[in-house]
């Protein structure tokens, strides 16, 4: 597929529960490693987990979601083309 496709072509136009579990666990575990942090964090966010979640829902992770059909097509999608 073309890299600068402006158009989502496989799935669907929002994030699957799977992708969100993916992208929070992910970013959670870069937290807890010591990565900066992407939003202003008040008492409310305790854990790298609830930090996760809010930084998805900002919309301001720099991630990209491959797609893959089981005929081996993929897409490449940046998270801020899809409705969290």
């Amino acid at each position: 597929m073309a890299a600068a496709q402006e158009k989502i072509v496989v799935g669907p136009p929002k994030t699957t529960r799977f992708e969100r579990a993916r992208i929070v666990g992910a970013r959670s575990l870069q937290i807890s490693m010591g990565a900066p942090i992407l939003i202003e964090v008040d008492e409310r966010l305790s854990s790298p987990i609830d930090i996760a979640m809010a930084e998805l829902e900002a919309g301001i992770l720099p991630i990209t979601i491959r797609r893959t059909l089981p005929d081996g097509t993929f897409q490449d999608i940046p998270l801020k083309w899809l409705a969290v």
